[in-house]
């Protein structure tokens, strides 16, 4: 992990920019992508910052009540074209997953908004619970702490929390679809900032799961035909 201890940090921004730029992993975070490069982090204000924090809590409520939204329109309790809307354009498969039992109180682990600021604060565009740029994120408040940036989870905090989904588990096999493939470089870094005795990516063919292993599922669910250890 990058230390903030006996480096020197760059004043000016085309060093501050070059900074960030050389300690870009060798094999890269995203396949077949480049990058412009900023000497700083994007200023949010204490404001704006403080409303981010605040997301994860609010957006988990949020989930909760969709999920029992659609489960009772799904019984005839609730009106039924929010099930009908929520199910368009799906398989039957994976709405047949989806309306599970044993699934009914499950719920992702990870939550990304996609946020745009604007005049009046924050509006959530999207809500993705398989969300790209874990590693990418990671990098970047690693690398924008060491030159004393303050970033909102400071230099680990999107190490520790992805790290903490996962329990005890004595191995968590992070498995990439092909169809995700061009985010396998930054889930490579993340397995390795976090120790890859204990977090190991894999492919889609990977099936030797232990008992007590956990299993991150880097891909989306229309994918599962092409991921053979799925099921």
């Amino acid at each position: 992990m990058i230390s903030t201890t006996s480096i020197s940090v760059p004043v000016d921004a085309a060093a501050r920019a070059h900074f960030v730029r050389e300690r870009l992993p060798a094999e890269g975070l995203f396949a077949d992508l480049d990058w412009r490069t900023s000497p700083a982090p994007y200023p949010l204000g204490s404001t704006v910052a403080k409303e981010v924090e605040s997301l994860g809590r609010v957006l988990l409520q949020f989930y909760r009540a969709v999920n029992l939204l659609y489960r009772k329109s799904v019984e005839g309790k609730q009106p039924e074209w929010v099930a009908r809307w929520l199910d368009q354009g799906k398989p039957a498969e994976l709405i047949q997953l989806q309306r599970s039992p044993a699934l009914k109180n499950e719920l992702p682990r990870i939550i990304r908004p996609d946020l745009l600021v604007t005049e009046h604060g924050l509006s959530v565009t999207e809500l993705d619970s398989v969300p790209g740029g874990i590693g990418l994120t990671g990098w970047l408040n690693q690398t924008y702490s060491a030159m004393g940036t303050e970033v909102i989870g400071a230099a680990e905090g999107m190490l520790r929390g992805f790290a903490s989904i996962f329990g005890n588990a004595p191995t968590a096999h992070i498995v990439v679809s092909e169809e995700a493939a061009t985010y396998r470089p930054e889930m490579t870094w993340l397995a390795g900032q976090l120790g890859e005795a204990r977090f190991r990516v894999q492919d889609a063919k990977f099936s030797a799961i232990a008992d007590g292993d956990a299993v991150y599922r880097f891909f989306e669910l229309f994918d599962l035909a092409n991921v053979p250890n799925a099921g």
